[in-house]
């Protein structure tokens, strides 16, 4: 793998500061990487070469004069086509957008170039974020660079399907029920969904202000290396003043974490999901490099973590899903994804009694994982039943995978999402790996050492 947009981005930022690589190189040789896969995967739906490469010359010319905007300096990206950029058209997957151009750039994103990096385009996602495929009625469907008939999943597919292939070393993407860490899982590379609280939502689409639901979206990075979220995650973290959820809590690095005597509970199964046999394997892999890190392992339940799902399928309906409808009619969207219409059809409001309790119901179980916590520090488990399901399979009524994703939303705990095995068919299978609010090092670590131990991030077959 000697191909530059192989590399991890700490090692192409590391390259550009010691001036061995011009961000212009890097550049070049992304848009080229995109151009020879995106035919078959269809996952950067704009590309912005002119003003990337105007922005890598800009990047060389201050370099030059030993100026550096930040960690990322030079460093090309995409970022993912719900997240507002100034001047490129940003639809989140919706028509009513087709043409919207923002004038002021998400917080993350704005963060992102404020360090430095070069936009190459933006990354396909599902209408409005809101369903398990990376297909939309602007631009198409995205499919997975290890399979084309099978989905990169979703929201965050183009994310992952062109970070795998090597077109982008990093994306940014979003989380309400597994949207980082599901495609992350598809596609074999690494993703982080951050604390709640820790990455400022600010100019997404939808936005964080949806009542019950918007606390469940979080924002954050996906790379093919873990050291590329701690690489990143810094960058995009604090309270910004926009968005009125952010805390102003410390952020631990790497320094911070030893393995040895950490405490983790990992399963296989949840509730009545039960995984592939390679699947279990890949988790069982896990376990074992997680005690030959130090880490005390035993297998064990989460109470309550099981019910997380379906709860929180019926808050999200509880109104009927009159809050899609409103995002929708303010996009101006007429021709709608036929599984959005089929949700908002099929959903039957509740009383405001019945919300509250269900908001209760969760409320219970949050507090029956934190009192759990208190004697764990790490939980390792699957993050899908299986590997990339082919077109068409996950968006359907209650997805049950979302049994192992969705539980780290409702609590805003990270999880962090890293390849640890292969299905027989050369399927990526990844696991999932979380712990209480702020202690994104503790999950950052682990992964770490299960990608050391298990390797990690593989390149698919190509061309594809």
């Amino acid at each position: 793998m000697d191909e530059i947009y192989y590399q991890s981005a700490v090692s192409m930022t590391e390259a550009l500061k010691r001036r061995e690589v011009s961000s212009r190189e890097l550049t070049e040789a992304h848009l080229a990487r995109i151009r020879e896969v995106n035919p078959s995967i269809n996952a950067v739906v704009l590309v912005d070469a002119d003003g990337a490469l105007a922005t890598a010359d800009e990047r060389d010319r201050e370099s030059a004069q030993s100026q550096s905007r930040g960690p990322l300096h030079g460093l090309p990206i995409t970022t993912k086509d719900s997240l507002e950029t100034v001047g490129l058209v940003t639809t989140a997957g919706t028509e009513g957008r087709a043409g919207c151009v923002p004038d002021t750039d998400a917080t993350v994103v704005a963060r992102l170039k404020g360090a430095g990096v070069v936009l190459l385009g933006k990354s396909n996602t599902p209408e409005l974020t809101m369903t398990w495929e990376s297909e939309n009625r602007v631009y198409g469907r995205t499919n997975n660079p290890y399979d084309l008939s099978r989905s990169p999943s979703g929201s965050s597919g183009g994310a992952a399907a062109i970070i795998a292939s090597g077109g982008s070393p990093l994306d940014m993407g979003s989380d309400s029920a597994g949207s980082i860490r599901m495609p992350a899982h598809y596609c074999g590379i690494a993703g982080l969904k951050p604390t709640q609280g820790r990455v400022s939502r600010a100019g997404h689409v939808p936005p964080h202000g949806m009542g019950a639901t918007g606390p469940l979206n979080q924002i954050g990075p996906m790379a093919r290396y873990v050291d590329d979220l701690w690489l990143s995650l810094p960058v995009i973290s604090g309270v910004d003043g926009r968005d009125p959820a952010i805390a102003p809590m410390p952020l631990w690095g790497p320094e911070s974490v030893d393995l040895h005597g950490l405490r983790c509970v990992y399963f296989t199964g949840l509730g009545d999901v039960q995984p592939d046999p390679a699947t279990i394997q890949a988790v069982e892999d896990a376990a074992r490099v997680l005690r030959e890190s130090g880490v005390d392992v035993k297998e064990g339940e989460v109470p309550g973590m099981a019910r997380v799902s379906a709860l929180c399928d019926r808050v999200s309906a509880a109104d009927g899903y009159a809050w899609l409808r409103r995002q929708l009619d303010r996009a101006g969207s007429v021709n709608i994804d036929p599984f959005l219409v089929h949700r908002i059809a099929k959903a039957t409001p509740v009383s405001s009694a019945e919300l509250l309790a269900l908001l209760e119901q969760l409320d219970r179980i949050r507090g029956e994982m934190l009192a759990f916590m208190e004697n764990c520090d790490l939980i390792l488990s699957p993050t899908g039943s299986a590997p990339a399901l082919p077109h068409g399979e996950a968006n359907m009524d209650d997805y049950p995978d979302a049994i192992f994703t969705r539980p780290y939303n409702v609590t805003g705990w990270p999880g962090c999402v890293v390849r640890a095995g292969t299905s027989p068919d050369g399927l990526p299978i990844g696991v999932q790996l979380g712990a209480v609010s702020w202690r994104e090092d503790i999950v950052l670590a682990a992964a770490a050492a299960v990608e050391s131990g298990l390797g990690g991030w593989q390149p698919p077959q190509l061309p594809i």
